[in-house]
């Protein structure tokens, strides 16, 4: 098949092209999100900031419980568990740098303990959650 007839297949929708993977990563990015986010409210917790992003990094979700400010890491897969297994040093390296970003940006937060957690969650092939893992301080801030 050559390359002419690759585009064409591509434009009408049989073969994905990179940019039609990347839309749907970011679209299933966000759906996660808004799930997780209903997750925290409904577990006490107040959504400061939703995507934020700097140029050493990005965050999923910033909350705050108390005098605690969470920063969390959202993945989603088709098994809960290997949400979890996606985190990698080099992603919670640039969601803690993220997050002394986001503090000096926002001093109200300053003087607040500061944690980073991940959610996990499972959603089926019909694009519906199943399950979900919340990793409570998953990893230090030094990480």
């Amino acid at each position: 098949m050559n390359k002419a007839r690759l585009n064409v297949i591509s434009r009408t929708g049989f073969i994905p092209s990179k940019h039609n993977r990347k839309i749907k990563a970011y679209k299933k990015g966000v759906y996660a999100e808004t799930i997780a986010a209903l997750y925290f409210k409904w577990k006490g917790y107040k959504i400061i900031e939703r995507r934020f992003k700097c140029k050493l990094g990005e965050i999923d979700l910033v909350l705050r419980k108390a005098n605690t400010v969470v920063f969390v890491e959202v993945k989603t897969r088709h098994d809960k568990d290997l949400g979890l297994e996606a985190i990698t040093p080099r992603n919670r390296n640039r969601v803690v740098r993220a997050a002394h970003v986001f503090l000096s940006m926002y001093p109200q937060y300053a003087g607040f303990d500061m944690r980073f957690d991940a959610l996990s969650i499972a959603i089926n092939r019909f694009g519906v959650p199943s399950a979900a893992v919340h990793l409570d301080n998953a990893w230090p801030a030094g990480a």
